[in-house]
């Protein structure tokens, strides 16, 4: 019997329960994982990837539901973003990325303000977007806490890979406070604060160690993880002196550090490889103005040919359209020395490792998740399509964009 061909349509009605089993055949598949596969075949079962490999080795079971497409990939990664916080209405009521009452709560959950039901997250999943690490935006000394969830489903719940993947800080201009006369007034204020908060994260900890431990303080024990080397300090900082000063304070305090945004980190590229500092760059059409001035096209290649790991990732946007889109953000780097498949690795496989979650998302191979992205040509190209995308073996879009 011939494999049925069905319409992605109708497996939107088979639900969005436990993931189904399909197969999916492109005329390239980019596993992320090793070179391009022409004609291949992806195999998933019960939501997880069963096999990968050229059409001629890799038959479909009969019976087996089969989509096609030009091109296959994995399913995106965005690297940070705060969809499902910042909304697409652009009003106070779905702007819950950013709580500026205090420069510095680092207790504030992302998957306590998450709303898994925003436009936004349906646009970028039906671009191929299917992982995203998301959370409380950029703007606040720290501002709180991210996560990493799949885009799928209406619910947060069961979508979660990582319900703490970090705690954001914010250092430099992007810092100070809006209203003069408010703390701090100025980037150097910023560090002293998130230095001070450290050091009594620190006292924290060692009072819990004693016969007498401190009282719960939800900030305090989330700054504790970052000091444990539990969690990361996703440092968002965009000028040259301003990255220096990440770099000090992690050294200070042994941390492990995600430096995002960096739009002058071309002139430090020594520096940070010695520091062992992976890299979550701005969006590559990030406007360039005020601390971004200096952003450059060029800056991924100029990381990827220094040997620092990296992500590209769609940001967050005070203002319209809220939110970019990974897939356009890489083609620009593409166009401006990023070869290909880096290029796609950036917002796949490498943007999984640096999250921490490449055993389950990010390429295709036996094992990990059914999550991938099928396009009529290449996705790179603007006159490409997003026409498919599976999530745990459930087909999530079928709208052509």
């Amino acid at each position: 019997m011939k494999p049925i061909r069905a319409p992605l349509a109708l497996l939107l009605f088979a639900g969005v329960g436990a993931g189904q089993d399909l197969a999916v055949r492109g005329a390239i598949v980019h596993t992320a994982s090793g070179q391009p596969i022409e004609d291949g075949v992806v195999i998933v079962r019960s939501g997880k990837i069963a096999a990968v490999g050229p059409a001629s080795s890799t038959p479909v079971p009969s019976g087996l539901r089969l989509l096609e497409a030009r091109v296959v990939t994995p399913g995106l990664v965005d690297a940070h973003c705060a969809l499902g916080l910042a909304g697409s209405l652009n009003y106070a009521h779905d702007r819950d990325e950013l709580e500026r009452s205090d420069p510095i709560q680092p207790e504030l959950r992302a998957i306590d303000a998450y709303n898994a039901r925003e436009p936004l997250i349906a646009w970028a999943r039906g671009l191929g977007v299917t992982t995203i690490h998301t959370g409380h935006a950029p703007g606040a000394v720290v501002s709180g806490q991210t996560m990493v969830v799949k885009t799928r489903g209406d619910e947060v719940a069961g979508n979660v890979l990582v319900p703490f993947a970090m705690v954001a800080a914010t250092l430099g201009e992007g810092a100070v406070a809006e209203d003069e006369g408010k703390s701090p007034g100025n980037p150097a204020k910023a560090v002293a604060l998130l230095r001070s908060e450290l050091v009594r994260a620190r006292g924290y900890l060692e009072k819990k160690k004693g016969s007498e431990p401190p009282d719960p303080d939800l900030g305090l024990e989330a700054l504790g993880a970052v000091l444990s080397r539990e969690v990361p300090l996703l440092v968002t900082v965009q000028q040259l002196h301003d990255v220096q000063a990440a770099l000090r304070l992690a050294q200070e305090f042994e941390l492990r550090l995600v430096l995002d945004g960096a739009c002058e980190v071309y002139d430090l590229l020594d520096e940070v490889k010695r520091a062992g500092v992976a890299v979550i760059l701005h969006p590559t059409m990030l406007r360039a103005w005020q601390e971004t001035k200096n952003a450059s096209f060029e800056t991924a290649a100029k990381l990827k040919a220094a040997g620092i790991p990296f992500a590209i990732q769609s940001g967050y946007e005070s203002y319209v359209p809220r939110t970019r889109i990974v897939l356009f953000e890489a083609a620009q780097a593409a166009a401006h020395g990023l070869a290909f498949e880096d290029a796609l690795r950036s917002i796949t496989i490498d943007a999984a490792k640096i999250l921490g979650v490449d055993s389950r998302v990010g390429s295709l191979e036996p094992g990990k998740d059914g999550d991938l992205a099928l396009y009529d040509g290449d996705p790179f190209e603007y006159t490409s399509h997003c026409v498919g995308v599976v999530i745990d073996g459930v087909v999530v879009s079928e709208t052509p964009r």
